[in-house]
C-alpha cells in the first residue's frame, strides 16, 4: 500500500484538502482487495465469456453473431449488408461494430480461416494467408449463413438447448448451439484468456464423422485409424510423426510440422509456392527469404515476388542458372516459415470450467452433451404428441353425441359458461373443452371428427416409440450416428493438407551440401573482434587492421564449414559456425562477437577455438595455481548455435585456455617470475565442465599465475631447469635468457 511522500520536508497535506480550488479525494485499497474485487471478476469473464470455446466449438461472440443471422432468416435466404448484421448483433453482443465485424470476417468463406466456413460472403474479406491484405468495410460487403449452419441450428426450437436472457434482459439467446457433428474438432479456434489459452486445430469433417460413429459403437476405438491427422484450411503438407500426433490425441497438447506445397517450372526456371502453412503469411515468408538473400545465406535465388491474385495464392521464386530446386527448397524449409510448427492446446469450457482434453475426452464430452440434446428433442416431440392425443380423446367423446354438444352450446346463455357446461356434459377437462368449443361450425360433421379420432391409434404408437427412445441410450446413439452419416454425405470434402509419411528431416546431410566449403583464415583479436578472410583477399592485403588499443591474439587456417567455440568472462561458451560470418577484408575490423552472438550485457569474449570433430580436450589455467582438463566433447551440442552456461569453473579467475589435440609440454609462469614446465598427459581429462581441476603450482600468498602457454611458443632455453617430475611444485625463477618477449595473456 503506497503512501504519499514529500521532498521539501513539510508534512503531507490531507488527501481531501482543497488544492487550486479543486477537492480531491484518494481512496486507499490493499492490493489483495484490488485483485479479489476488480481483477478476478475480469479474469473469470475473459475465460468463461470471451476467449475459450465451448463444446459446440464456438466462442460466445461466434454464437451471438450466428444466432442473430439465423433470426434474420439468413439461412437459405438472400444476402444482406454486413453492416446490417453487425448492427443487429449488438442487441446480443455489447461490443463495438469493429469487433463484431472482425469476428464475422474470420468465419467467412472469403477469408478462408475455416475448413467449412459458417458465413457465405460476397466482397473483399481479406485472406488468412496475408498479413497486409485488409478487408473492405462492412457497408461494402454482403453475407448470409452458409448451408452447413443448418446442422448448427437443427431443432434449436425444440428445447434441445437452454436459452438465457441477453445482457439487458430484453431478448433470449442460446447458451450453446445444437450442432449435429463435433464442430469443436472441425472448426479451428484460437483464444488467449487470462493465465490460459486455447488453440484448436481443424480436422477433416469426413474423418471426424467416421471417428465419432466408430466411437459411438466402441468407446475403445483406436482414434488414429480413422482420424488420420489435422487438416488445415490453407493446405500444405503435414510431416507425419506418429509419436507427436499420438501425444496430441492423448493429452490435447503438442505440435506438428507443416510445410508448403510447391512446383517447379523447368521452362521458366522458377518455383511456384501455392499453399503455405496455416500459421504463417506470404509477407512473412517473403521478408525472411529477402533477409537470407541480403545476408548471403541463400545465393541461388535471383528474385522473389508475390503473384497472388483472384485465382489464389502464389509466391514465385526465380532461380539462378544451375540451381537444384529440390535442394533449395530443403534449405528454405529449414530457414524460413515455409515449414512451420502448428501448436495445439485443446482447452475447452465444459460446464463453465476450462479443461485441456485429448481427442477421446473431447468426443466423450461431445457425445454425452449431444445425447442429452437429442433426448430433450425427443422428449419435446413426445410431449407435443401427448398434448394432441389428449385433445383428440376429448374430441372422440363428442363423436358419441354431436347434437348434444351443439345443444349445450346453444342453450348456454353466457359465453364464459360454455366451457364448464361442456366439461360437465361430456366428462372432459378444460383443455379438451376449449379445443371442442373452438372447432369451426363447418367442421362439426361426422367425417371430420372421424378423421381426427382415427389418429388416436397412430399417435399412441408414436408416443410409445418416443418413450422407448427417451429411455434407450442405444437408440439415441443410433440417431446421432444416422445424423453424422447425413452430415458426411452432404458436406464432407477431400483433405486439403496432404500427409507425408516416412519423411526424415534432412539436417546434417544437407548442411554440408548447402554450406559452401572453401579455405579461410580466421583472426581473433584481444578485444573480441573476429574476421574471416579468403586466401585471395589475404594475398591482396595481408596487413590486418585493428581498433585502437586492440591487436592480434589467435589465428586459424581452416574451412568455412567449421564450428567455433567462444569462451567468455561470464563462465559461458557460445557455439556458432564460421559460415554465419561474412567474408571480409584485412582492412575491416570484423564482427564484434558480443554483439554477433547476442551475449549478455558487459560480457566479454576471452578465447576461442576450432573444435573440429570434438576430439581432444581443453586445459583451463586459473590464477590460484590450479589447472583443469575437460574433454572437448563436453561442449558438443546438436543445435546450430547454443549458449552453454557453466562452461568452466568460477571458483578462481581464469588465466589461460589451451587446446590439446595431442599432448605436449606446457609452461606456467607466475607473477613472482617462477616457471613450471609439465607434460599435459599428467592431467587426467574430466567430463564435467565446471571441475575445479588440480593444483599444479604452489604460490606464495601475494602471487598468482600470470600465464600459461605451450613450451614451443616460449623463449625458454634452459628447459631442464623448470621441468618437474611431480605436481604441484613452486617452480624455478626464470633466468634472464629465458624471459624473452612478454607474452600475451587473457587479461
Amino acid at each position: 500500500m503506497a503512501k504519499k511522500k514529500t521532498t521539501d520536508g513539510a508534512k503531507p497535506k490531507p488527501e481531501n484538502s482543497n488544492v487550486m480550488g479543486l477537492r480531491a479525494e484518494v481512496l486507499e485499497q490493499p492490493i489483495t482487495q484490488t485483485l479479489e474485487l476488480n481483477y478476478m471478476p475480469y479474469a473469470m469473464s475473459v475465460i468463461v465469456s470471451r476467449a475459450i470455446p465451448e463444446i459446440d466449438g464456438l466462442k460466445p461472440s461466434h454464437r451471438k453473431l450466428l444466432y442473430t443471422m439465423y433470426q434474420m432468416k439468413l439461412l437459405g435466404g438472400a444476402r444482406t449488408k454486413s453492416a446490417n448484421v453487425v448492427g443487429q448483433t449488438m442487441k446480443l453482443n455489447p461490443h463495438g461494430d469493429a469487433a463484431i465485424y472482425d469476428t464475422m470476417v474470420r468465419l467467412s468463406r472469403g477469408y478462408g480461416a475455416l475448413l467449412h466456413p459458417l458465413v457465405d460472403s460476397k466482397g473483399n474479406f481479406g485472406k488468412v494467408y496475408s498479413r497486409d491484405m485488409a478487408w473492405a468495410a462492412s457497408r461494402y460487403t454482403e453475407v448470409r449463413l452458409d448451408p452447413i449452419c443448418a446442422e448448427l441450428f437443427r431443432d434449436i426450437d425444440q428445447d434441445t438447448v437452454d436459452f438465457v436472457d441477453n445482457y439487458d434482459g430484453k431478448l433470449k439467446e442460446p447458451t450453446l448451439l445444437p450442432t449435429t457433428f463435433p464442430n469443436v474438432l472441425v472448426c479451428a479456434n484460437q483464444g488467449i484468456a487470462v493465465g490460459m489459452a486455447s488453440n484448436l486445430c481443424g480436422f477433416n469433417l469426413g474423418e471426424v464423422c467416421d471417428t465419432t460413429i466408430a466411437f459411438l459403437k466402441n468407446p475403445d476405438h483406436d482414434i488414429m485409424t480413422t482420424l488420420k491427422a489435422p487438416d488445415l484450411p490453407t493446405g500444405g503438407e503435414l510431416l507425419y510423426d506418429e509419436a507427436a500426433l499420438s501425444e496430441i490425441y492423448r493429452t490435447g497438447r503438442g505440435a506438428f510440422k507443416v510445410r508448403a506445397k510447391w512446383r517447379y517450372s523447368k521452362t521458366d526456371n522458377l518455383i511456384e509456392i501455392y499453399e503455405i502453412p496455416y500459421s504463417t503469411t506470404t509477407e512473412a515468408i517473403i521478408d525472411k527469404v529477402a533477409e537470407l538473400i541480403k545476408g548471403g545465406k541463400v545465393r541461388e535465388i535471383a528474385d522473389i515476388r508475390d503473384e497472388t491474385d483472384l485465382s489464389g495464392l502464389k509466391i514465385t521464386i526465380d532461380l539462378k542458372r544451375g540451381t537444384d530446386p529440390d535442394k533449395l527448397m530443403q534449405k528454405l524449409f529449414r530457414l524460413t516459415p515455409l515449414m512451420d510448427s502448428q501448436s495445439c492446446n485443446f482447452n475447452i469450457l465444459i460446464a463453465g470450467m476450462p479443461r485441456v482434453m485429448g481427442v477421446r475426452e473431447i468426443l466423450d464430452e461431445w457425445v454425452a452433451w449431444r445425447m442429452e440434446s437429442v433426448r430433450r428433442r425427443v422428449y419435446y416431440a413426445m410431449t407435443r404428441k401427448k398434448e394432441k392425443l389428449h385433445l383428440l380423446k376429448g374430441l372422440r367423446r363428442i363423436l358419441l353425441d354431436i347434437d348434444r354438444a351443439i345443444h349445450i352450446i346453444r342453450e348456454t346463455e353466457e359465453d364464459d359458461q360454455v366451457i364448464p357446461n361442456l366439461m360437465i356434459g361430456f366428462g372432459i377437462d378444460q383443455v379438451q373443452a376449449e379445443y371442442v368449443a373452438d372447432i369451426r361450425l363447418r367442421n362439426i360433421n361426422k367425417e371430420y371428427i372421424l378423421k381426427r379420432t382415427q389418429e388416436l391409434e397412430t399417435l399412441s404408437q408414436e408416443i410409445a416409440d418416443l418413450e422407448d427412445t427417451v429411455n434407450s441410450s442405444q437408440r439415441i446413439r443410433a440417431i446421432i450416428s444416422g445424423e453424422l452419416e447425413e452430415v458426411k454425405k452432404k458436406y464432407a470434402l477431400p483433405r486439403r493438407t496432404n500427409i507425408l509419411y516416412d519423411i526424415q528431416e534432412e539436417t546434417a546431410s544437407f548442411e554440408s551440401e548447402e554450406t559452401p566449403d572453401y579455405p579461410v583464415t580466421v583472426f581473433f583479436s584481444r578485444e573480441g573482434y573476429l574476421k574471416k578472410i579468403t586466401p585471395q583477399s589475404l594475398r591482396m592485403a595481408s596487413d590486418q587492421k585493428y581498433k585502437e588499443g586492440d591487436g592480434p591474439y589467435l589465428q586459424w587456417e581452416t574451412s568455412n564449414r567449421e564450428e567455433l567455440l567462444v569462451f567468455t568472462d561470464k563462465y559461458q561458451c557460445y557455439k556458432t559456425r564460421l559460415s554465419d560470418f561474412d567474408d571480409t577484408k584485412a582492412s575491416a575490423l570484423g564482427d564484434y562477437l558480443p554483439t554477433k552472438l547476442a551475449m549478455d550485457p558487459e560480457e566479454r569474449a576471452l578465447w576461442a577455438c576450432i573444435p573440429g570433430d570434438y576430439s581432444g580436450s581443453l586445459l583451463f589455467f586459473f590464477d590460484n595455481g590450479k589447472a583443469a582438463r575437460v574433454e572437448l566433447s563436453a561442449y558438443q551440442t546438436q543445435t546450430k548455435r547454443k549458449k552453454l552456461t557453466g562452461a568452466y569453473s568460477d571458483k578462481a579467475p581464469l588465466v589461460s585456455i589451451l587446446l590439446v589435440k595431442e599432448d605436449f609440454e606446457a609452461a606456467v609462469i607466475s607473477t613472482e617470475g617462477r616457471c613450471l614446465i609439465f607434460h599435459t598427459a599428467s592431467l587426467n581429462p574430466k567430463t564435467t565442465r565446471t571441475t575445479q581441476g588440480v593444483n599444479i603450482m604452489t604460490l606464495k600468498p601475494k602471487y598468482r599465475v600470470e600465464r600459461a602457454l605451450p613450451l614451443s611458443q616460449t623463449a625458454i632455453v634452459n628447459t631442464t631447469r623448470y621441468r618437474s617430475r611431480s605436481l604441484p611444485v613452486a617452480g624455478a625463477l626464470l633466468r634472464e635468457e629465458d624471459r624473452g618477449e612478454e607474452q600475451m595473456t587473457l587479461l
